[in-house]
């Protein structure tokens, strides 16, 4: 799992629309923090809390100028609905090829749920350059992250 102060790990993935956007991540590195936030699974209670928690302080996170990106294991179209419903203005990433999900070190199973190899609820802060600048990793699934810090290791990234 990568630490403060490791490259991060890039990865490829589709873009959470219906419309199967391409996703590279080095396409966003040299634009400012980049906040990549790991998720279960979208309409989960939890994961609406966290996405909707991130979309209410967008803006604070965009004047500290960083790109907040929200990654699963779900579909691009479980995803676009997801935004959709929710009023989720920042991309979410679907890693279906859970490519991003195993470079971050961040699969989890739900077995009472029946969720295998879904990512971990985690946040990683990566600086203008690709370094890993913060890392946060649920010890519980149903946690959300300490959005204050987050904020934070971004105007710091």
């Amino acid at each position: 799992m990568p630490t403060p102060g490791d490259t991060a790990p890039t990865f490829t993935a589709t873009i959470g629309t219906s419309d199967h956007e391409p996703f590279d991540l080095d396409d966003y590195f040299g634009g400012g923090p980049i906040v990549l936030a790991f998720f279960p699974g979208a309409f989960t209670p939890p994961c609406t809390n966290e996405m909707v928690a991130l979309q209410d302080r967008l803006a604070e996170f965009e004047d500290a100028g960083a790109t907040v990106l929200g990654v699963s294991a779900d579909s691009p179209f479980s995803q676009g609905a997801f935004r959709e419903e929710h009023g989720i203005e920042f991309d979410l990433v679907s890693d279906m090829a859970r490519e991003a999900i195993s470079a971050y070190d961040v699969e989890t199973d739900i077995p009472d749920l029946g969720l295998h190899g879904i990512a971990n609820r985690a946040v990683f802060v990566l600086d203008d350059e690709g370094t890993v600048a913060y890392r946060w990793v649920a010890d519980d699934p149903t946690n959300e992250p300490p959005y204050d810090d987050l904020l934070e290791a971004v105007e710091s990234a």
